[in-house]
This record gives structure tokens, sequence and C-alpha cells, in this order.
């Protein structure tokens, strides 16, 4: 098993000394409740670095006063064994009283302009807590290679720019989303829908693949995309959209046109339950260049 830290000091100093014995250490930080997609982050840690770490903790800055933070779901016996299994040698598990030591917080960290819409429009908290955290995290932790999941892309964008901006040490890491056999992105979520709404969930994958071909077709527009999308969405009774948008990767703008490095994003709502997913998109343009 992992050697488990509460305290931010105990495991800072067990990751320089790790640094200090020559090792290299990639981190990958998580809310816990870990399912396969966490797995994958910590084993690709493991795999391109010396030493993989982790964080476990319920981060109350990224809840809004309408979510409650006490039915966030938490199991760290199963999440140790998921670490374990997955390579991970030190995982930190703090109390929110270790991370955030003397009452409310009064130093917090905003990315502008990445996080104004979309996740950010809908949770307007949100990213803000998600990127004091974030920053926290790999103050304590030190040089690493940090790695973040494909499937909260809005997220990664903000967490890339975070690391540059602040010039930190971090090497930030975006790895492919994991899927369900039927191509439902893993997520936490999940396990809130009902068995309707997981049998319908699976279109979202399959329009985003079908919106990607479209865009590689001739005479392909951002709305034309954007439509296949939105259109199968609109056909389930089980769904609802919240948005979808063809993005500048790097910024997370909207795109006038479909041409360079592009993701489609999209929000659905399953009931109560939010899933979120993106495609990589290349243009015809772009697939011609490759050629």
């Amino acid at each position: 098993m992992p050697e488990v830290h509460d305290t931010i000091a105990g495991f800072r100093w067990a990751l320089d000394a790790e640094r200090q014995a020559g090792r290299s250490i990639g981190f990958t930080p998580t809310m816990g409740y870990l399912h396969e997609g966490h797995a994958s982050l910590m084993r690709a840690a493991a795999s391109e670095c010396d030493v993989a770490v982790a964080s476990i903790f319920v981060n109350p800055l990224q809840f809004a006063a309408n979510e409650d933070l006490s039915t966030y779901p938490r199991d760290l016996e199963r999440d140790l064994s998921l670490c374990d299994s997955s390579g991970v040698a030190h995982v930190l598990a703090p109390s929110v009283d270790e991370m955030y030591p003397g009452g409310p917080v009064l130093t917090t960290v905003t990315v502008t302009q990445i996080t104004r819409r979309f996740e950010g429009a809908v949770r307007p908290e949100h990213f803000a807590g998600v990127a004091t955290v974030v920053a926290k995290l790999f103050s304590i932790v030190g040089p690493c290679r940090a790695y973040f999941g494909e499937k909260d892309f809005q997220q990664l964008a903000m967490v890339r720019r975070l690391a540059a901006d602040l010039s930190l040490p971090v090497t930030v890491i975006g790895c492919p989303t994991v899927r369900e056999d039927d191509g439902l992105a893993m997520s936490s979520r999940n396990v809130y829908l009902t068995t309707p709404q997981r049998a319908a969930a699976p279109l979202i994958r399959q329009a985003l693949v079908a919106a990607a071909s479209a865009a590689a077709s001739a005479g392909a527009t951002v709305a034309s995309v954007e439509s296949v999308v939105a259109d199968a969405v609109a056909a389930s009774p089980e769904a609802q959209l919240d948005y979808v948008a063809l993005v500048d990767a790097r910024t997370l703008e909207p795109a006038v046109s479909v041409a360079g490095d592009q993701r489609l994003v999209v929000a659905a709502r399953f009931g109560r339950t939010r899933l979120l997913d993106n495609i990589a998109i290349a243009s015809l343009a772009s697939l011609d260049s490759l050629a």
C-alpha cells in the first residue's frame, strides 16, 4: 500500500527526499471516489516517472452554495487500494483544516478568459476553487509532472495556463479520456444516472464522433459541426443540452471557422446529472496538410 500522509509537511518532506535521491515525481490530484479514469492517470505517472504520487481531497472551495459537499461520495479505503494497484507510492489525504488552516480562505487564484464560458458560466465559483487548490497542491508537491484527464478539457486548459502564468516547476500532462465499453466517458457522476438515462448517455460520444467526421468533410462550418451534436441530444427524451461549442484547444475561445487545433466541447443533462465530453477536431484542410 502507498504511504499515506495526512499533513502537508510530511508529504512535502517525503517528496523532497525522493528528489534528493535523484528520483522524478509524477503527480495525480484527485477528489477521491476513484475509478479507472483516475487509475489510468496514476499508471501513466508511474510509467513515465520514478515515483508516482497522488492526492485525495474533496475541495470545498469548488462547491457552490447550492451544491451539497456532504453528499460527495467518499471511500478512502477503496481509493487507497486503487492507488496501490496503479503504482502510487505516496498519497496526500489531508483534512480541510490541514489544507485551509485558520478559517475562510482569503487568497484565491483565478484564471480569466479561459474560464469565463461553458462550465465557468454554469458554475461561476467552481474554477476559482479548482485553480486555488491546484496552485496550492503544485506548491506542496514541487517539481513534477502532473497528470490530468482530457474529459474535463476546460479544466485542463486552465491548469496548463495557470502553471505557465505562475512559472510553476510543473509539466502538465493531458491524458486521453477513459471510457466505458459503450463509449460513455468514465465519471464519478455516472453513478447518479437512472437506468434509462444510463442507456441513453452514450449518445454524447456517438454524436461527437459523427461531428468530428462532419468537420473533416468539404464545406464544414462551425454551425454545421455543432448542430450534429445539438440535433442528437435534442432527439433523446432523456437528454437536455447545456452547450456545445467548437473552440480553440489552447484558449477555449469560440471558433469562427473549422481550422487548426480545435476541440468540440459539450455538456448535457440527464435528469439532474450533468455529463461533460469533448473530441479533437481535424478539419479537411488540416488533414490535407498531413497528406
